[in-house]
Formats: C-alpha cells, structure tokens, sequence
C-alpha cells in the first residue's frame, strides 16, 4: 500500500510512477478526491457526534416538561449521526481499496515493459563447446537424477522426481545458500507453506498474480510461491526493534505455482514447474536504508552464483515487469547453452514499506514513534538453478562436472551417465 501522505505532498511523482508501469494515472486523482471525501466525512461525523453529546447533557438538564420534545430531537440526531458514521466507513472503504490498486511508486526502475529492461552488467565467460550441446533434460535421464515421466504421471503436468545425485545436487546447492546467508548475519527459517488470505494480500502477490497462486477454498487458505509470503507475514501487527540494524531471514521452504497462461512456454524439463525449493532472503530495515540493504542482496546472490559457477548477466527489470509491492527489483539471468539465451535465476526487490504498511509491521524511530518499516527480498537458490548448472557444466561424453563448491554434499566430481 503506497504511503498516503506521500500522495498528498507530490502526486505528480505518483503519477509518473503509474505512465512508468504502463498503468492508469488518473487512479491517482481518484484517490485524492476519495481522501478529501473521507476527511469531509470524518469531520461531519465527528462534528454530529459532538453535537448528540452536548445535545443529551441538555437533555439531562432540561425540566421533565421539555424531555419529550428533547428526546425527539435527539432521536432524529441520532439518526443522522448513524447515517453519518456509515457515510464514514464508506468513504474509508473506498479509499482503501483505490490505495490497494495502486501499485508501489517506483525508485530508479528504467520505463517500459518486459523488453525495456537494462543490461548493468555481464559476469563470467559463456562456454564455447565443440561438441553438440545438450539440454539440462537431456542430460539428467541418463544420469538417473530428473525423474519427469513419473513425476507428470504422479502429480500431473510439470511435477517431476530429483532422484540421487539429482536430490543431493539441490540440497547441496541449498545448503550452501543457507551456509552463506548465516554468515552474512541471516537468521535461517523454514517458514509455513499454507498461509491465511490476508498475508497473502499483505504482500502484493494477489493484486495481478492471483491466477498463479494455489488457493485452498475448503480452508481459506492460499499456498505460497515463494517464502518470502510468509516471512513478510512474520512481525505482521508488530512493533519490531531495529535499533541494532535490519532483521534478516533466510526462508527454506518448498513453493508452488500454478503457472497459468504459460502453457506451451518451457514445458521440457523443471524451467517452469509447479512445485521447487528454494532459499529466500528476507529483510526488514529502515526506509532510508532499504538501498543499501538491496546492494546487500544483490552481493550474495552474485556469490552464490560465483560458487555454483554459471555465467550470468544482471538486469534492471523495466517498471512495467514489476510486481505491485516492488519499488526496484534486479534479476539475475544465468546463459542457457541448450537455448542460446539468458533466463532468470534470482531476482531481488526493494519492496519499500509497500508490504509493511499493508501488514502494520513498525519500528520506532529515535524519537520513539513509530514508523513503518521497508522491506526486500532476494532469492538465494532455488531449483531453476539445477538447469544451469547440469548446461554450463556438461561435457562432451555426457557426464557433468559438480562445482567444487558443491562437491562435499555429492561427494564426488562428476555426475556419470
């Protein structure tokens, strides 16, 4: 939810925001007349409620004579303080549901859409093989570790088994994540999967994803996509202490989606599927540290791709490719030999205190009051990353070189069909 107050001070900057996304900027007039309607609507409530309250001290004072007259006129006032308060809740409604369908006001994002992103940089050398290239699925059946026939005739379309190596290929590639977010001071969680409606809408994802999120009608009870959901869930109506700097957590959780209106795109292999694992970063911080915080994100994730040792490029995703809650968001997009192209792996966005506001998650200042919090998140690993590897790393006979990282957890180095 955008900070109202920073509407009234400069809508044009809201406005800018709204072209910026490819989204209606006249949303933006709507909720400040919707804002000026409320606040009329609480002053002539409050101003009715004062006058029934001085009207029955004069009730209670007036000759027993006068009361009947009295009390038939504060009857009708009390009818339109009635009338009065539900013109309030009205206007309350209706301005909290404009300020939901504004998405956050973006900070520095490149205009435009899915295409109009920035190239801010290129990492690691693009193999060259002098051998036919496989992909990530053509390599995994002979080696025994990517199940996907029984997994589609178990769970259906995009489920799919890790088996072995392949297993211990995802783990070991989790363990390090959650190795390397403990050392930079993250607290590692594995969080719920299942989390109640109001979470879920807390943090954006059913503003324009809702078709992609597992919903649990018997229970009222949505399934995540990513663990960041519920880490933002985690201080929800809290007062949190950021007096020593941020919280930091690092979400393990399995995650699912329902990749709708994705049929036909990347159905071969686990580029898109309906269930992964994956290690998430979650912080919460001070606005005017939420920067710095996301160029902390970003780091690790260049590490953890250091480690596993893909080639990657970095992106500035166009404002129009964001999600509602993100301000700012970078991904990184590992070299696919087997498609000749880059596809994202990790992503890390700067949420501001879009989510936190929505969520009533605050800190106090050092003056004691409190303020809304930001919020960011960044992906760690998850198992998308397994394409990349098994490609980059394959080798003429089939086999696949491990990264010597990952080695001690499949304990040796080479996957052998």
């Amino acid at each position: 939810m955008i900070d109202l107050k920073r509407v009234r001070e400069n809508p044009e900057a809201v406005r800018e925001s709204q072209r910026a996304r490819g989204e209606d900027p006249s949303l933006v007039d709507e909720l400040l007349a919707a804002d000026e309607a409320r606040r009329a609507a609480i002053q002539k409530a409050d101003e009715l409620r004062s006058e029934q309250k001085a009207f029955g001290k004069k009730i209670g004072q007036a000759a027993p004579e006068d009361r009947p007259a009295l009390l038939e006129g504060s009857n009708e006032l009390k009818a339109r303080v009635k009338e009065a308060q539900a013109a309030k809740a009205e206007a309350q409604e209706k301005l909290e549901k404009l300020q939901y369908s504004i998405a956050n006001i973006i900070e520095g994002a490149p205009a435009g859409g899915e295409e109009d992103f920035v190239v801010l940089e290129h990492v690691g050398e693009v193999p060259e093989f002098d051998f036919e290239v496989k992909d990530h699925l053509d390599l995994a059946e002979p080696l025994g570790i990517i199940d996907m026939k029984r997994g589609t005739k178990v769970g259906g379309a995009r489920f799919y088994y890790l088996a072995g190596d392949g297993a211990w290929l995802q783990l070991g590639m989790l363990m390090l994540a959650a190795q390397k977010a403990r050392e930079a001071g993250f607290t590692l969680m594995v969080p719920p999967v299942l989390v109640r409606p109001d979470v879920m809408q807390g943090t954006g994802f059913l503003d324009a994803h809702d078709e992609e999120i597992y919903y649990l009608e018997r229970d009222d009870m949505y399934l995540v996509g990513t663990s960041e959901v519920a880490l933002a869930g985690l201080h929800q109506d809290e007062i949190i202490d950021l007096s020593d700097g941020p919280l930091l957590y690092a979400g393990w959780s399995s995650c699912f989606r329902r990749e709708a209106g994705s049929y036909g795109k990347d159905t071969k292999g686990i580029l898109r599927v309906h269930q992964f694992d994956k290690l998430e970063m979650f912080a919460y911080c001070k606005p005017e540290d939420a920067e710095e915080i996301h160029q902390k994100l970003l780091g690790l994730e260049r590490d953890m791709l250091a480690a596993v040792e893909v080639p990657y490029r970095i992106i500035d995703v166009a404002a129009g490719d964001l999600g509602s809650s993100a301000a700012r968001k970078f991904d990184t997009e590992a070299w696919v030999p087997s498609q000749g192209t880059y596809r994202e792996l990790t992503s890390t966005s700067n949420c501001t205190t879009f989510q936190a506001r929505r969520l009533h998650t605050r800190y106090r200042d050092a003056d004691g009051k409190t303020q809304t919090a930001a919020t960011l998140n960044g992906t760690l690993a998850t198992t998308r990353w397994l394409v990349a590897i098994l490609e980059n790393n394959q080798q003429a006979d089939g086999s696949v070189r491990v990264p010597e990282a990952l080695r001690p957890w499949l304990g040796k180095e080479v996957l052998t069909p």
